[in-house]
């Protein structure tokens, strides 16, 4: 029970974290290896540089947040805190990137031809970028409140997996020779795989503080509602509009 009590001190059992901080780099580069590191290797990757810049980021990300739990485990708070600053610069550069990479895909979409489809599909990568946002600035408001620093932390890893394990149904179910950005329903599979972190998080907490934090649960609903509305959201004017500005960005 002592132990318990300092294990929750120090940020309230920084093992778990640390595991789940490993599983998400095991998730964003294990679920890149067909679609970017295995074609990279063979050099037939084809794309526009931002993609590069986006991916790096995005691994620098995993590893950083890995880093950032190990240190807190160890105890070195103040070395958490301090490296955070840095952390707040890289989720932005990281931000930029998506909504480049979503313009890229969108023109890309254009000259295929099939701008409205992928107009469409837009909508998953900015819509996650969206609620990674709002949980990110959340957490950093609650910087001095760990115990739902941490787990805001951590549910706001949830939207940026999708996309790693989508590309693992991508190579497993996606038709061959198929062009072009999919249909917007073909990305709820892959959420709703990667909300499972999210029912171990809740877990973890039943079973070592005999019940979870709620804002697991909202955060979570929050996260589940984004995946799912996304379908019928992304075919309405609205979207288009929003869409269609975003795009225009690049001129």
């Amino acid at each position: 029970m002592a132990a318990t009590t300092i294990d929750e001190a120090r940020g309230g059992g920084p093992r778990f974290y640390v595991w789940m901080a490993g599983i998400y780099v095991l998730i964003a580069f294990g679920g890149f290896i067909p679609t970017y590191w295995a074609k990279l290797a063979t050099g037939s990757f084809v794309g526009p540089p931002i993609l590069h810049i986006h991916g790096f980021l995005f691994f620098s990300w995993t590893l950083f947040f890995l880093v950032q739990t190990m240190l807190v485990a160890r105890g070195r708070v103040m070395s958490h805190r301090s490296w955070g600053v840095a952390g707040v610069s890289l989720a932005t550069a990281m931000a930029g990137t998506v909504v480049l990479a979503s313009i890229a895909s969108m023109k890309h979409a254009d000259i295929l031809d099939m701008g409205d489809q992928g107009r469409r599909f837009s909508i998953v990568a900015l819509s996650g970028l969206v609620v990674f946002a709002i949980l990110f600035t959340l957490a950093i408001v609650n910087v001095r409140r760990p115990e739902i620093h941490k787990r805001l932390m951590l549910m706001a890893m949830i939207p940026l997996m999708q996309a790693a394990v989508a590309r693992v149904f991508l190579a497993l179910f996606a038709p061959p020779g198929g062009v072009g950005p999919p249909p917007v329903f073909v990305a709820v599979p892959p959420g709703l795989c990667v909300d499972l972190l999210i029912v171990a998080a809740i877990t973890y907490d039943w079973r070592t503080r005999g019940r979870p934090y709620p804002v697991y649960f909202i955060a979570g609903s929050v996260i589940l509602a984004v995946q799912i509305l996304c379908v019928p959201l992304s075919s309405t004017a609205a979207w288009m509009s929003i869409a269609r500005f975003v795009e225009s960005l690049a001129g």
